[in-house]
């Protein structure tokens, strides 16, 4: 059995209108001025950032931060949420030869109604989130937990996400990856820029 692991924000879904709004509503409710949508996004998933001093100027998140966060988000995770171009049909082409799966550092709960929204829920085995493990991407217990929920051994896996934190995680579980160009990032090399790309990737891997 073969496995894709899939990055959920910024690789399956375009949902940065939502997140942008979220920080910014947390922001300002701490009295701190609103930042620009696309400052937020190209730093959300720096690897290097302390994101919760970064966005909040705490050392870590509080739990004031993690509640406004979280009461927003729910209500409108679902804002100009929108799959990127291609996404569905290679789910939908490979799913005969794949088990698939989502890895996101967002809540699985959010996670599960987004992509039911989108209809593309029944494609994956499994959708794990932060509040899934110890510890979220870059650390490796989320990939390592879907290995044993599905019995995969480690060759037969592949993670595709936009951000460093994802192929690190993959990088430390001991798994291959794909670093993808149209989400959040901005990268100049060792990214791909399209799904037409990653159907590559992925052929190159398990079927070349």
């Amino acid at each position: 059995m073969k496995l894709i692991i899939f990055d959920m924000d910024g690789t399956l879904v375009n949902s940065g209108y939502a997140i942008a709004n979220t920080v910014n509503h947390v922001r300002v409710n701490l009295g701190l001025e609103k930042m620009e949508h696309d400052f937020i996004l190209k730093n959300v998933n720096d690897i290097n950032i302390n994101s919760a001093e970064f966005f909040y100027e705490t050392k870590d998140f509080t739990v004031e931060q993690t509640k406004l966060f979280s009461e927003y988000y729910e209500k409108n995770c679902l804002d100009d949420l929108v799959l990127y171009d291609g996404i569905k049909e290679l789910l939908e082409n490979f799913k005969g030869e794949f088990k698939f799966s989502v890895a996101t550092n967002a809540n699985s709960i959010y996670a599960k109604k987004m992509l039911n929204h989108l209809e593309i829920d029944k494609y994956f085995s499994s959708i794990l989130g932060y509040n899934d493990v110890a510890k979220p991407k870059p650390h490796p217990d989320m990939v390592h937990k879907i290995l044993d929920m599905h019995d995969i051994k480690k060759q037969n896996a592949q993670l595709v996400g936009d951000s460093l934190k994802d192929t690190t995680a993959a990088f430390n579980a001991g798994i291959d990856s794909v670093l993808v160009n149209w989400g959040f990032s901005d990268y100049k090399e060792n990214a791909i820029n399209s799904v037409d790309e990653l159907i590559k990737k992925i052929e190159k891997k398990f079927f070349i």
